[in-house]
């Protein structure tokens, strides 16, 4: 029964965690060329748009999860339709997670060499050309790397999360773990995120070291 119980309760962290993990990828990484193409000297400078990209990005941040968990009640509800459960959490986890890598994505494109990128403009390269042809590929092992962090930092968030219904590790820790006294189930729930961690982690520093050309 508590077995059971255990991996329904991985796999909705896990589920969260991914979920949130892709979104957060898919709205991060641009959110963060966007930071860096519209910086000053960048690739298509426009600092206004930045100040206010960088404002936005600063403004999510800036905010608690535990916060921005019940802050976005409403629109979460909006989206799925219930502000409890697996699928519920999400939407905030996705949202917490989007402007935090897309700082994370922003520092490792920023340390892209720019002689290449003055190289591919000199070859008639566009802006989209040094996305494709310079910046996101020699940024790669930190665009991983950070994503990696990303993964893990949600894994933490997702437990958070399990303290208002969400399901997961979190919820089984809670409910069981701690109003039950059962330290059992709190041991057991500790390991296993302490497991999802390191593997997460470990994959992530294997994808790093292959993606690295400096190796």
């Amino acid at each position: 029964m508590m077995f059971e119980l255990l991996l329904r309760s991985l796999w909705e962290t896990v589920l969260m965690t991914a979920a949130s993990g892709l979104i957060s990828l898919i709205f991060g990484l641009p959110l963060g060329l966007a930071l860096v193409a519209t910086d000053r000297g960048g690739i298509a400078e426009q600092l206004w748009l930045n100040r206010i990209l960088g404002g936005i990005v600063n403004g999510f941040r800036s905010v608690p999860f535990i916060i921005l968990l019940v802050a976005l009640i409403p629109l979460t509800r909006l989206i799925v339709g219930t502000s409890i459960g697996t699928w519920a959490a999400i939407v905030p986890l996705a949202i917490a997670a989007t402007p935090y890598y897309a700082r994370i994505a922003e520092v490792s494109l920023r340390e892209v060499d720019r002689g290449l990128i003055e190289a591919v403009r000199a070859m008639g390269g566009g802006r989209w050309a040094i996305i494709r042809e310079v910046l996101v590929p020699e940024a790669l092992p930190g665009i991983v790397a950070g994503f990696t962090v990303t993964l893990v930092t949600l894994v933490g968030a997702s437990a958070m999360a399990g303290a208002i219904g969400a399901g997961g590790l979190g919820d089984l820790a809670i409910r069981y773990g701690y109003q039950r006294f059962e330290t059992a189930v709190m041991v057991a729930v500790v390991i296993v995120l302490i497991v999802l961690v390191c593997g997460i982690q470990w994959v992530g520093d294997r994808l790093v070291t292959r993606l690295d050309r400096r190796g």
